[in-house]
């Protein structure tokens, strides 16, 4: 899903050296308490074993994580005790946290098919330069119910610190944009897919 070789500076926080930083950082802080393999990173970010290693290596230094061995699996997750965990979370959260929440957030809604983040924040998430936007539109391709939706959009909302727009499209209509300003504009511009988890019951 994401490709991280030879990665331009961040542009959604240019503090960080590099966007899987951001986005490493970002799952880690953004689930307070879940501790993770670094084999199972570098699955759910598609990038080589050594990269996280590198990466997990320079934050352990910093003293912004946890880590333990069980067997020949290095476990880490995020140290919230930290004096920096609070600011940092809530930075974290409004850059680069969408990808970091909103697909887990829809994975627990029934009808989900495909999301994706599109308008602002992606093209900055692509390397368009801008200010971080104020808000994140999100598409969301299924037959998933309006309510349920709402809910999963205010969920978000209140992890992200920003508002949250949900707009559910039929598959069809997806898939059949042409004709159509408003999807035309979208695929012509980048978009961000989200990563959806079917879970038992969907």
């Amino acid at each position: 899903m994401f490709q991280f070789m030879k990665q331009p500076p961040s542009v959604l926080l240019p503090l960080l050296r590099s966007p899987f930083q951001g986005e490493l950082l970002a799952w880690l802080f953004l689930h307070p308490g879940a501790e993770y393999a670094q084999v199972e990173l570098a699955k759910r970010f598609d990038v080589s074993a050594s990269t996280v290693t590198r990466e997990v290596d320079r934050l352990a230094a910093a003293g912004l994580i946890v880590e333990r061995r069980i067997g020949n699996l290095r476990m880490i997750r995020a140290d919230t005790d930290v004096v920096v965990a609070r600011p940092l979370t809530e930075l974290l959260a409004l850059t680069y946290g969408p990808v970091a929440v909103l697909g887990e957030q829809l994975s627990g809604v029934v009808g989900v098919e495909e999301a994706y983040i599109y308008g602002s924040w992606a093209a900055r998430y692509s390397g368009e330069p801008g200010k971080v936007p104020n808000d994140v539109d999100v598409m969301v391709v299924g037959a998933v119910d309006e309510d349920d939706l709402y809910d999963a959009a205010r969920a978000a909302e209140r992890q992200l610190g920003r508002e949250v727009n949900m707009r559910r499209l039929s598959r069809d209509d997806w898939e059949s944009s042409v004709g159509d300003p408003f999807l035309e504009t979208v695929r012509s511009r980048p978009y961000v897919r989200l990563k959806i988890e079917k879970r038992n019951g969907r």
